[in-house]
């Protein structure tokens, strides 16, 4: 009965990623100079990461927080919409931190439905917070074992991609189903539905670039933070470092579906947003001022900024709505520890 609800239910917005358990500490820079990362960076484990983890856990005080990346946006989008809006696809293990991960899913309103690996753990992200920085370090584990026959191929499954007009993948999930990412973008252009992404880190560019350049004529909206979109225009050779100049250029590049013009949107930290169209239109968006004593922690803000970038979009709002929105939820979202939103509602003023 509840297969049959989900698949007949109709979703505004599919998200599909790598669902992680976030665990976070507040530490100096002696624990990322020992593990030799930068203060601002998201990166995947590699073996000398891997004591890491039981080292937050045991000298460390640590926050759990449902993460991974379009998650979080899921959670945000679903933060501001009517309940049962937002459904999110992705591979956990058979493990309580995937318990914990349903757990707060269902908290928040949002719709999970997980492919469930039993031979591997449920994906981590080491999440180390030095001043106003974060370093995220991804274990993947099982988040990197889903297989679209296993999940989106089934005709339950796939029949959820159809009823659901707006679609966003976290750039991360490049690195393990770049073939399922293809599928959804395709099934968008064809059907003329909205396909949108997020740059979500600098090495994804340079590392993971073939398949990257493959998915990117089927955006219709990217996302993506300063640092991501100068390692997109190194990918591609582009001289300029100027962020609105890679916008534009961005905004430009080869479209399979012509009947959607393309939007490109980069945020800056505390510097104004940026976003460029397709046919040329170019503007800037002043964040909402904060006291720098009032951030807690700028983890998920760009995730909430996308959540909330999302939630207008999927509702056909203008742009200057869908940007002041996201400005909205990342305000909120740097006055709390990691990528979470309130438990009681508080009220979009635009909505």
């Amino acid at each position: 009965k509840t297969i049959r609800k989900m698949t007949e239910h109709k979703y505004k917005l599919l998200c599909m990623g790598n669902p992680l358990l976030d665990i976070q500490v507040t530490a100096d820079k002696a624990l990322l100079n020992k593990y030799g990362l930068k203060a601002n960076d998201a990166i995947l484990a590699e073996d000398k990461h891997k004591p890491m983890y039981e080292e937050l856990v045991k000298n460390y005080t640590p926050v759990y927080v449902a993460g991974g990346a379009a998650q979080n946006a899921a959670r945000g989008a679903q933060f501001l919409l009517p309940p049962k809006s937002t459904i999110y696809f992705g591979c956990v293990g058979d493990d309580k931190y995937a318990q914990e991960m349903r757990n707060a899913a269902n908290n928040e309103g949002l719709t999970i439905d997980y492919l469930v690996n039993k031979e591997f753990p449920t994906g981590t992200c080491g999440v180390i917070i030095t001043d106003h920085n974060r370093s995220l370090v991804a274990n993947l584990s099982a988040a990197e074992k889903y297989h679209e026959t296993e999940h989106l191929d089934l005709p339950e499954k796939w029949k959820i991609v159809e009823n659901t007009e707006y679609y966003y993948v976290g750039g991360f999930f490049l690195t393990v189903s770049p073939s399922s990412i293809l599928k959804i973008a395709k099934h968008a252009a064809d059907k003329n539905k909205v396909f949108s992404m997020n740059l979500s880190a600098p090495f994804l560019s340079e590392s993971f670039k073939k398949p990257m350049n493959e998915i990117a004529p089927y955006w219709d909206l990217i996302i993506g933070n300063e640092d991501e979109a100068v390692a997109f225009a190194k990918s591609q050779d582009w001289e300029t470092r100027d962020l609105k100049e890679i916008a534009k250029k961005m905004a430009q590049l080869p479209k399979v579906n012509k009947k959607r013009q393309r939007i490109v949107v980069i945020t800056h930290g505390a510097e104004s947003t940026i976003v460029a169209e397709q046919e040329g239109a170019l503007k800037e968006y002043p964040i909402i001022s904060i006291n720098p004593k009032d951030i807690v922690d700028t983890n998920g803000a760009g995730d909430a900024f996308a959540g909330g970038f999302l939630s207008q979009y999927v509702q056909g709002k203008p742009i200057d709505e869908c940007v002041s929105a996201g400005h909205w939820l990342a305000n909120i979202n740097i006055k709390r520890v990691g990528p979470t939103y309130p438990e009681e509602k508080i009220p979009y003023p635009g909505n």
